[in-house]
């Protein structure tokens, strides 16, 4: 494969506040521009790092179904922007005072780190609840429009400038990037779900239906699986079904087939040890409205079902407060992490590497430059994460 090269324009130097900090060879950000456009490499000499920032060399990003969403023109975005918003890397410079990992830590330099896709102000009403994911004042990783003073603000680059009060956490050095890099989206959102629903019912022993079989939904399935859970999953590509049993799936079903035949849902949760045709959990990782439906009609009396995926906007999931009420059922929608969640999820793929392939699920590597190819890649559905890497 030929690399198509980068040439990038050179933005202005940044306002002068904070630590000026140079990088030699300079900084590149791949920048989109709109839908229909192809990325445009630019390149950032110098960036002032105000006090609690961090400078960040990439060492590998993986693409995220909404950074797919994205440049199809499925989700509105401001441009120009950095995408991405998985990725791990080293710390190359620091602000002024430093800056501490969530667990109290103060990151050094040359130490290897994920970091939030969320900056929450740590201030609001919001975030004074706990929900800092949901901060008035929030910014986000590969969600904001490039701007002077934080040039860098996406995956999709040699560097990222990570923002005083976003939670990082440091990772080993001999866990594969391919391992880290979803940690700050796919992962960490996955263990706000297990623990959403965790809280309303206890998982050891429990039957879990996962319902996509995606990265969400194969990290749930192991995430469930070392929580003691007996899970099936639904998935209608055969192939990812036959990669949920690598990830601890006891039994697995196509949603295409009638519930009680061989292969569906039905059948696999006997199989798994539901009584009946029941469930206690339901997790959606899929986004299908069918699949919410599904889960609906599956979860037994006192369950939960906890919702990942934005469902398509208009999507007619009818929900009827009798059965609700009756079957005493308990549903939750999950977006985002706490910056416990982000802990968990580094925690985990340090853990659970050797007992799950998380490696081979990252079926592509290309070089930055070729950012438009790899979300290419991804939206055609090769493999559950394709990645770029600034080394290549």
């Amino acid at each position: 494969m030929t690399s198509r090269a980068v040439t990038p324009r050179v933005l202005e130097a940044p306002a002068r506040a904070g630590k000026g900090v140079g990088v030699f060879p300079s900084a590149t950000a791949m920048v989109w521009t709109g839908e229909g456009h192809a990325h445009e490499a630019v390149a950032v000499p110098g960036v002032r790092l105000s006090p609690g920032d961090v400078l960040v060399e990439i060492e590998l990003a993986t693409v995220c179904g909404s950074d797919v969403h994205t440049v199809l023109g499925h989700r509105s975005a401001p441009t120009p922007l950095i995408l991405g918003h998985e990725q791990v890397g080293r710390v190359i410079a620091l602000g002024q005072g430093g800056a501490k990992t969530t667990d109290g830590h103060r990151v050094s330099l040359g130490e290897r780190i994920v970091w939030s896709v969320s900056v929450p102000c740590g201030r609001c009403v919001r975030c004074r609840r706990g929900l800092g994911q949901k901060c008035v004042n929030l910014q986000r990783y590969g969600h904001e429009r490039m701007r002077r003073g934080w040039e860098l603000s996406g995956g999709f680059a040699t560097h990222a400038h990570v923002l005083a009060g976003t939670p990082m956490v440091a990772v080993p050095d001999d866990v594969p990037a391919t391992v880290l890099a979803p940690a700050s989206c796919a992962t960490a959102t996955v263990a706000a779900a297990i623990e959403a629903a965790a809280e309303i019912t206890v998982l050891d022993g429990a039957v879990v239906v996962v319902t996509g079989a995606g990265m969400l939904g194969l990290t749930a399935t192991a995430m469930a699986t070392e929580a003691g859970a007996h899970v099936v999953v639904t998935d209608p590509v055969d192939e990812r079904r036959e990669t949920a049993f690598e990830f601890g799936a006891e039994a697995v079903a196509d949603p295409r087939v009638a519930p009680d035949a061989p292969g569906g849902l039905a059948t696999a949760i006997t199989r798994a040890g539901g009584r009946g045709v029941a469930c206690t959990v339901g997790l959606d990782m899929s986004g299908s409205p069918a699949a919410v439906r599904t889960l609906l009609s599956t979860v037994d009396v006192g369950g939960v079902i906890v919702l990942v995926r934005s469902l398509t906007s208009g999507a007619d999931v009818p929900l009827d407060p009798d059965v609700l009420v009756r079957r005493l059922l308990t549903v939750r929608g999950v977006h985002d992490y706490a910056p416990r969640h982000l802990e968990q999820a580094a925690r985990f793929l340090v853990e659970a590497r050797s007992r799950y392939p998380f490696a081979e699920q990252v079926t592509r590597i290309l070089p930055l430059a070729d950012v438009d190819e790899a979300l290419a890649l991804a939206a055609s559905g090769v493999g559950p994460r394709v990645a770029v890497s600034p080394r290549m």
